[in-house]
């Protein structure tokens, strides 16, 4: 049976790529972490490492042992949050895991409701994308995930493995145009009409929707800038360096009086869901966060 702690160790270690750099990371000394490891290589029967000047290198069986170990630990990590909330029967504190408009958006909404109901509620509110934020889920690191997917986009089953996915929305983009634009005032357009234009995108995975959307209206989009910054998304559009498609969440908190929007004529769409572990969606306190969740949604 393998001990979780040398687990622990070994797994910083081969992140660290050193035993010393492991004991300051662990707040030990080398030698501490030099006996742990002889101890796992003696429990697994071979070398995990091979010295490699001053650093070390990992073999085979230690290369299998960091990916299935890792696995294993944000696994027990999970487990032991759930365990620990279901023995409780409620917990207090719901940590929320969501993508940038989601946290200016849907989620604001959603406390507020929540605070109504439950005055007593803690949130610890966390800004991240997948698959980052399934890495926090699946190591206990937070109750509940937010996340956005794109039509056609393939999903990732391995890192949503297990979880409950609740869908909350389905938003149509739509295309942000500094006013006074020869496209403003419009009520829709065909995408294809904006074909001349300079483009700017979002994260990658927006961007990957951008180029996905223009091809299906038979042009490549001229992209002269991005970045995954929703209010600079906003200023450089407003400055005139470009058009941008955005979903309609990000409509919702748009503060340039130099904006407008336009109805595109497009399938493009992006999905938003919640995600979180079967058992959790028992405790009373969880099932009253999704339900508000879904609201915010059905408001947005």
């Amino acid at each position: 049976m393998l001990d979780t702690r040398q687990l622990e160790v070994f797994a910083t270690v081969a992140r660290t790529g050193s035993f010393s750099a492991a004991a300051r990371e662990l707040h030990c000394t080398q030698p501490a972490v030099s006996q742990q490891m002889r101890a796992l290589e003696r429990q697994v029967g071979g070398p995990l490492f091979v010295r490699t000047g001053r650093g070390l290198n990992l073999t085979e069986a230690g290369r299998i042992l960091a990916e299935r170990g890792t696995e294993l630990l944000d696994q027990l990590a999970a487990t032991h949050q759930q365990i620990s909330a279901i023995a409780t029967h409620d917990i207090g504190t719901i940590r929320i895991c969501a993508f940038p408009s989601a946290n200016v958006s849907l989620v604001p909404y959603a406390a507020a409701i929540l605070s109504k109901e439950r005055p007593q509620l803690r949130l610890e509110l966390v800004e991240e994308e997948p698959p980052d934020s399934f890495a926090l889920l699946r190591r206990g690191a937070v109750d509940v995930v937010i996340s956005f997917s794109y039509r056609g986009e393939p999903q990732d089953e391995a890192a949503i493995a297990g979880m409950l996915r609740v869908p909350l929305l389905r938003e149509p983009l739509a295309l942000l145009l500094p006013t006074g634009h020869r496209l403003a005032g419009r009520k829709k357009i065909s995408l294809a009409e904006a074909q001349d234009e300079r483009w700017i995108a979002g994260c990658v995975r927006c961007q990957g929707a951008l180029q996905q959307a223009c091809a299906e209206a038979g042009f490549t989009p001229d992209v002269t800038c991005s970045t995954d910054d929703n209010l600079a998304i906003q200023s450089l559009v407003t400055a005139g360096l470009g058009v941008a498609l955005v979903p309609r969440l990000l409509l919702s908190f748009i503060q340039h009086p130099g904006l407008t929007t336009v109805e595109v004529d497009s399938e493009a769409e992006r999905e938003t869901a919640l995600y979180t572990w079967p058992d959790l969606i028992k405790l009373p306190l969880m099932r009253a966060t999704v339900d508000a969740m879904m609201t915010a949604a059905s408001k947005a």
